[in-house]
C-alpha cells in the first residue's frame, strides 16, 4: 500500500504560493539563526528541522550563521557546541555565517541612513528613552536630539565606532515614527556603544548593532528568500522589512519573513536563562546534564538524532502556542531505539539466586538474540552459572495469582536459559533475603528443541550470572521537574517545582558484555529500559545513564 501523502503545514503553504507567484526554485534559500549565549535546547532542534528540512525539501542551500552581536554573552564555546549540535542531527549547512562578518557593511548602512535623514545619534539615557517611546495606547515623545544636523550626527557616531564615547554615552536609532502604534518602530534603537571584546572581532568594534538591524540586513546580505522565526517576532516584521527597504534597490530580492508558534515541552524549562541558572546553581552538573532539555544532554543521556528528528516532525508548526507532553518526545526515543538498541540483561536491585541441583563450578555459554527487530543483528552468547542475580521485585516469598514471577513452589523461565522452581529463602539476622534457593529442569533450556524447552509457564525473568557479572554505576535519569508547566503558577518559583527525584546513582550488575561497551553506545536492558554509555565512563568501567524506561511510569501517576 503507498504511502499517503502528508499535507502541507502552513510554512510549506506559504513558499508554494511565493513559487506560484514571486520566486524561482532556484531562489529558496533559508537560515538557522542562533545566537552563541547558551546550549540548544528541543525547542532549537525543532527551528533546525524546520529550516533545513525545508532546504532537503526544496532542494536548496541553508545558511548556518551567528547572531554574534552581544559580546557580553557570547563565547566561542557555545558556537562549536551549535555546530556539533546541527551536525548530530544529521544536517549540513551551505555555509558559515556569523552577523559579525557583516559589521563594516553594517556601519557603512549606517552612515548612509545618517545621510539620508533617516538615522540620528540620542544622546539621552536608556531609561529616558523608554519614557519617551509612550505605551500601546499613548504615543511617543520626540527626542531633543532628534533633528541633529546630519554633520553633528556622522561626527558623534565615528566617535561612538572609535571608542570616544563612554559606553551608555549614545545610542544611533532609526528615525520613522513616534506616534507609530507598533512600539517597535518608535524610533528604535540600532546601535549601542559596548567596550567588550568580541569573541570573534576582537577589540576592533566599540560599538555593536542590535538585533533588529542586523538581522534582517544579515539575512539580506545572504540572499535569504524566507527567514521563519518564533512568533514573539511577529511584531518585529515591520521593522525588519522597513530595514531592509532602506538598504535595497528595486528589483532585488528581499527577504521575506514569517513565523510559527514554539512548541513548549512539559516537566521543563527552556529559557536560557533559567537554563543557565540551573547550572550555576548546581541543580545540575552542566549544559549537556542527561536531565537538562539540551540537545547535548538528550545526546549523553541516549535519545538518537532520529528520534528528535521524528519528535520535531510529528509534533509540526502551527501558529499557535502549545504544550507537548514530554511522553511524546520519550516515546519517539523509545520507538527508534526498540529497531536498533541491542538487548543485554542487566540488573539493577540484585539479589542472589541459587540453582541447588546445578553442579557446582559448571559453566554454559547460552546463545541470544541481539535484537529481535533486526534480523541481520545477530546473537551473542551470555554466560550461566549455579548462582545468579535477578531483581529483588522479581520475587516473593508467597504471592497472589496475579503475580506472574518468582515465588515459592511455583515455575517460571529464565531468559533464554531454562525453568527454575522456587524451593527456599536464606535470610539474615533481620529478616531479610539474602539468598533464592531454586531447582532447574535440564531438559527446559531455551532454544534446545525437546519437548520439556517449549513448555509453557507464565513468567519469564532476566538475570546476570554472579561469577561473571560485571558490576557498574547506572544513574537513573527522571524528569527534572515534578510538575507539568514549572512556569506556570506566577506566584512560585520554578526552582520550588525540581524534582529532588530526577538522578539516583546505583551499582548494579550486568553482562560480561557490557566491559567493552564504549561511550553513546546504547541498549536495551531487558524488561527494564534503555541506557548509555556515559562520557565519565573509563575503559572495562562502563556507567551507564537510564534513556528511558520501556513504559511512561509517569502515566501511573496521572
Amino acid at each position: 500500500m503507498a504511502e499517503e501523502k502528508r499535507s502541507l503545514n502552513f510554512i510549506e503553504q506559504i513558499i508554494e504560493e511565493d513559487l506560484q507567484n514571486t520566486h524561482k526554485k532556484e531562489e529558496l534559500k533559508f537560515r538557522f539563526p542562533p545566537e552563541p549565549n547558551g546550549y540548544l535546547h528541543i525547542g532549537h532542534a525543532s527551528s533546525i528541522c524546520l529550516n533545513f528540512g525545508l532546504g532537503e525539501k526544496y532542494n536548496a542551500p541553508v545558511n548556518l550563521r551567528f547572531d554574534d552581536t552581544n559580546p557580553i554573552k557570547e563565547e566561542q564555546e557555545f558556537v562549536d557546541a551549535i555546530k556539533e549540535d546541527v551536525l548530530w542531527l544529521g544536517f549540513k549547512w551551505e555555509k558559515e555565517c556569523y552577523a559579525s562578518d557583516y559589521f563594516q557593511q553594517l556601519y557603512d548602512w549606517a552612515v548612509e541612513m545618517i545621510k539620508n535623514g533617516d538615522a540620528y545619534v540620542d544622546s539621552q539615557t536608556s531609561e529616558e528613552i523608554a519614557l519617551q517611546k509612550g505605551t500601546p495606547t499613548d504615543p511617543g515623545k520626540e527626542s531633543q536630539y532628534r533633528n541633529r544636523s546630519v554633520e553633528e550626527n556622522l561626527d558623534l557616531f565615528e566617535k561612538m565606532k572609535n571608542g570616544e564615547t563612554p559606553e551608555r554615552g549614545h545610542v544611533l536609532r532609526a528615525k520613522i515614527d513616534m506616534t507609530s502604534p507598533n512600539m517597535l518602530m518608535r524610533d528604535p534603537v540600532m546601535y549601542r556603544c559596548l567596550h567588550k571584546n568580541h569573541h570573534r572581532t576582537n577589540d576592533t568594534w566599540k560599538i555593536y548593532p542590535m538585533y533588529d538591524w542586523a538581522h534582517g540586513e544579515s539575512d539580506f546580505i545572504e540572499n535569504i528568500s524566507h527567514s521563519f522565526c518564533t512568533l514573539e517576532f511577529l511584531p518585529h516584521r515591520e521593522l525588519y522589512n522597513w530595514f531592509v527597504e532602506k538598504v535595497s534597490k528595486e528589483g532585488e530580492l528581499k527577504p521575506k519573513q514569517r513565523e510559527f508558534a514554539r512548541r513548549n515541552l512539559s516537566h521543563t524549562v527552556v529559557s536560557k536563562r533559567k537554563l543557565m541558572q540551573l547550572v550555576e546553581q548546581g541543580v545540575v552538573n552542566s549544559w549537556d546534564d542527561p536531565r537538562m532539555p539540551t540537545i547535548s544532554g538528550l545526546r549523553r543521556r541516549g535519545y538518537t538524532p532520529n528520534s528528535i528528528r521524528k519528535f520535531a516532525d510529528s509534533i509540526g508548526v502551527g501558529k499557535r502556542e502549545n504544550m507537548i507532553d514530554v511522553a511524546h518526545l520519550e516515546f519517539c526515543a523509545r520507538e527508534d531505539l526498540n529497531k536498533t538498541a541491542p538487548r543485554v540483561m542487566g540488573v539493577l536491585d540484585p539479589v542472589k539466586l541459587v540453582i541447588t541441583n546445578y553442579e557446582e563450578g559448571k559453566e554454559e555459554w547460552l546463545e541470544a538474540e541481539n535484537n529481535p527487530e533486526d534480523e541481520s543483528a545477530g546473537s551473542r552468547e551470555i554466560p550461566f552459572s549455579r548462582e545468579l542475580y535477578i531483581e529483588k521485585e522479581d520475587f516473593k516469598e508467597s504471592a497472589n495469582r496475579k503475580f506472574f514471577r518468582l515465588t515459592l513452589g511455583k515455575e517460571v523461565r529464565l531468559k533464554n536459559a531454562y525453568i527454575i522452581k522456587g524451593e527456599e529463602v536464606v535470610k539474615d539476622s533481620e529478616g531479610n533475603i539474602t539468598e533464592i534457593h531454586c531447582t532447574y529442569d535440564p531438559k527446559s533450556k531455551s532454544g534446545s528443541g525437546t519437548e520439556e524447552s517449549k513448555r509453557k509457564v507464565k513468567g519469564t525473568l532476566h538475570w546476570v550470572s554472579a561469577k561473571h557479572a560485571l558490576e557498574t554505576e547506572i544513574r537513573l535519569y527522571d524528569r527534572l521537574f515534578s510538575v507539568e508547566n514549572p512556569d506556570g503558577d506566577k506566584e512560585k518559583d520554578y526552582m520550588e517545582f525540581v524534582n529532588p527525584d530526577s538522578l539516583e546513582v546505583i551499582k548494579g550488575f550486568v553482562e560480561p558484555s557490557l566491559k567493552s561497551a564504549g561511550i553513546q553506545d546504547k541498549f536495551q536492558f531487558q524488561r527494564i529500559g534503555y541506557f548509555c554509555v556515559d562520557k565519565d565512563s573509563k575503559e572495562g568501567e562502563p556507567i551507564f545513564n537510564r534513556t528511558v524506561g520501556l513504559r511512561d511510569s509517569w502515566a501511573k501517576i496521572k
